[in-house]
């Protein structure tokens, strides 16, 4: 059953939110208030919805003993034993707790894993599939350090991802990727494994997180690489050590101001990161299986190219489109991940 109070408490401040905003809210609360407003909008709507259709349930049933509009009510009856069920299952995932990062952009991170270059040049491979995959949803994407090996693999990659609902889709990407095929650089033409790993963190503000200027090291130095737009002849580079952690962050692009600024950003992204983590052991120790965890050390894809195969192993998802995939057609995988993790969240609401 789904519970009425909750329904009418959150009707009830939907409608007290749209008269603030109506009314000229406080500008230092608007933006909050706008936010609330929009998050809650499509769950009153999905109230809306089921409501109509008890409605229309209650007038059908009246009308059965009617016997010239029996039939016509009959069949209506019909078709809302189907539309309430999944209204009513729409609604519940609409209740379900959001992820308050979901709407937020998103800090990729790509490295290569075992393998040497061929795990370099499949590093290379998925930051493209991202930026395409951006392209298509209409995202933006900004590099934010990128370095290359001489063949044109990566060492590292760090990218920011700006759009709606970006984190809330590729935070599922966070994991080790493995790839099976036969390297540019083998001769013999032998099948190879090798990997990479992808972290995907929401962007944090000044707000989330304040940190100390005593508790950073900022160095500029010369940035360096295999060549191309990435490697500058001016110090202009910046490395952020965060003393207490020690965890380090470089951007190199021509500007130093604006490396300071990107370097700052994946700092923040990362230890924001690590505050939701300890969260999320802290409130899911008992769970099992958590598609959405972001466990870096988790295998949790293959791309196998001589089959032309792509296997998500956290949901047994096996795709025979891994051309289309690794040109950015990413929804297919994504997909399935979301509908997986609502499912089981779904059931635990029930549990």
């Amino acid at each position: 059953m789904l519970p009425r109070d909750t329904l009418d408490q959150i009707t009830r401040r939907f409608e007290f939110l749209e008269a603030q905003l109506n009314a000229g809210a406080d500008p230092a609360q608007l933006a909050e208030l706008g936010r609330e407003y929009q998050s809650l909008r499509p769950v009153v709507a999905a109230i809306g919805d089921w409501h109509a259709a008890l409605a229309q349930k209650a007038e059908a049933e009246a009308l059965l003993a009617d016997p010239e509009m029996k039939a016509l009510a009959q069949d209506e009856l019909d078709g809302l034993a189907e539309t309430i069920p999944a209204l009513e299952n729409s609604l519940r995932l609409a209740l379900l707790p959001k992820d308050i990062a979901d709407d937020r952009p998103a800090i990729l991170e790509i490295r290569p894993g075992t393998g040497g270059e061929e795990a370099s040049l499949f590093a290379a491979d998925l930051l493209r599939m991202y930026q395409r995959y951006a392209d298509t949803r209409g995202w933006r994407c900004e590099i934010i350090s990128e370095t290359e090996t001489e063949l044109g693999g990566l060492r590292e990659a760090v990218m920011r991802v700006n759009g709606e609902g970006v984190f809330a889709r590729l935070k599922y990407e966070s994991g080790v990727h493995r790839v099976q095929r036969v390297p540019v650089t083998e001769s013999g033409g032998r099948i190879h494994t090798s990997a990479a790993t992808v972290a995907v963190l929401p962007e944090a503000t000044e707000v989330d997180l304040d940190i100390p200027e005593a508790d950073i090291r900022i160095d500029t130095m010369r940035a360096s690489g295999a060549g191309g737009q990435h490697v500058n002849t001016t110090d202009s580079a910046v490395r952020i050590t965060h003393i207490p952690t020690g965890i380090m962050v470089v951007s190199a692009e021509k500007s130093q101001h604006q490396n300071r600024r990107l370097a700052m950003e994946v700092l923040r992204a990362r230890l924001f990161d690590l505050e939701r983590r300890k969260q999320d052991e802290a409130r899911a120790a008992d769970r099992k299986a958590q598609v959405g965890s972001g466990d870096r050390s988790e295998r949790i894809r293959t791309y196998n190219f001589p089959q032309g195969r792509l296997t998500d192993h956290r949901i047994n998802l096996t795709l025979y489109a891994l051309t289309q995939i690794v040109a950015g057609d990413l929804d297919p995988v994504i997909d399935p991940l979301i509908a997986h993790d609502q499912a089981e969240r779904l059931a635990e609401l029930d549990a």
